[in-house]
């Protein structure tokens, strides 16, 4: 039984989740024919529509019940544009000649200065998170709208490392971030008085820090990552549909679910971190949030890999579907490494299982051409398996902090 006061996620944040299962999946079919120029843009639509999914619940997370319907609707909606658009960037439609690069690029910035505006509005700062606030990284996404081809992709890649840049080093010194905004603030009264005579039409609202619920937000990062295993089993059923169901295709299914029932279970025990004994020592938000983002990222590439051999599991995978599925498996377990150093994780953890976790799945990718498709997610489920065999000497779930 929950404890007396203890927050969950709200009926409005579960409604709101519906349209990140959609982009999700939208995003995964990109990585069906992967080249390095795909990967890339499927990495920065992906922060793209992440980003906005953070800030919303983070907005959520710090004001709680005093959460604007309104605000969250608009978002869910705007989400829903870049998951329709996110096909058909960097895509020339052949009825119209055109790409939906516009379209993703307005919804994007759209929700990002609402919410930005909706937390000014309530005079928070976000000092765990500041992209969520200031937008550093919009600026490159202003840009790009009149730049066309390679370079406009490379202004949305700069925008998200300015983001991640910004919101790392501007919450580790929070106090700086304070006096900015407070004199902001106060500079705009100045000039709302000069402008009324001396009087202020409406006075600056109190600056005040967001304070985050951790279990709260654990909780709801940890939703994300149930969106994105739901995506990988929907990319297996899905790809099962109309073809003969043979001992290859069963083995790919079995080692499939395998793998996805292991990536759930190191959430399960450990909590999102999937780091054994985070929660005695917490994990900042400024660290956690960059690890979510490379952690659902590399689910999801490999959900999408998972697709593709369970569409023919019998051949050899080609086109980089191998090295798809590794690699997003070896992200997803090198973020959760770094969390395990960052919060003091036992050193045989690290070396023994979290670095051969990191370094296994690459080299998986690197003789998938080699062997059938069923056997390469096989092999990757026996990665995933030594993770699980870990027992540490004590530890339980993980948390994240607010600043």
């Amino acid at each position: 039984m929950s404890e007396p006061g203890e927050r969950h996620a709200s009926w409005l944040e579960l409604f709101f989740d519906l349209v990140v299962v959609v982009a999700v999946a939208q995003l995964a079919h990109r990585l069906a024919h992967p080249t390095w120029a795909n990967v890339a843009l499927f990495a920065v639509l992906y922060y793209a529509v992440w980003s906005v999914w953070t800030t919303l619940t983070l907005y959520s997370n710090a004001e709680a019940e005093r959460t604007r319907t309104r605000g969250m609707l608009i978002g869910m909606f705007g989400i829903a544009v870049m998951a329709a658009a996110a096909p058909d960037v960097a895509h020339v439609l052949e009825a119209t000649g055109d790409t939906h690069d516009g379209w993703f690029i307005a919804a994007y910035i759209t929700c990002r200065v609402g919410a930005s505006q909706t937390l000014q509005r309530a005079g928070t700062i976000l000092t765990a998170w500041p992209a969520a606030q200031l937008g550093a990284g919009l600026i490159p996404w202003f840009a790009s709208i009149g730049v066309q081809g390679p370079g406009r992709y490379a202004l949305w890649g700069l925008g998200a490392v300015l983001d991640m840049i910004f919101s790392v080093l501007q919450s580790r010194r929070p106090e700086r971030l304070i006096s900015e905004m407070r004199r902001q603030a106060q500079r705009a009264e100045e000039r709302d008085r000069r402008r009324h005579d001396g009087l202020v039409s409406r006075p600056a609202a109190a600056v005040k820090i967001a304070v985050l619920d951790p279990a709260h937000l654990g909780e709801r990062l940890g939703l994300f990552v149930i969106i994105v295993l739901g995506e990988a089993v929907m990319q297996v059923v899905m790809a099962s549909s109309g073809h003969s169901w043979d001992l290859p295709l069963g083995l790919a299914a079995v080692a499939g679910f395998g793998l996805i029932v292991s990536l759930w279970w190191l959430t399960l025990q450990y909590g999102v971190s999937a780091v054994p004994g985070a929660a005695e020592r917490g994990l900042r938000a400024y660290v956690a949030l960059p690890a979510h983002f490379a952690m659902t990222a590399g689910i999801t590439a490999t959900a999408a890999g998972l697709g593709a051999v369970a569409a023919d599991p019998a051949v050899h995978p080609h086109g980089g579907v191998g090295w798809v599925m590794g690699a997003g498996l070896a992200v997803y377990f090198a973020a959760s490494t770094v969390l395990g150093v960052a919060a003091g994780a036992e050193r045989r953890w690290i070396w023994g299982w979290a670095l051969p976790s990191v370094l296994a799945p690459l080299a998986v990718g690197a003789v998938s051409g080699l062997v059938e498709g069923w056997a390469v997610v096989a092999l990757l489920l026996g990665v995933t398996l030594w993770r699980v065999a870990y027992r540490p000497r004590g530890g339980r779930a993980g948390s994240v902090q607010p600043a």
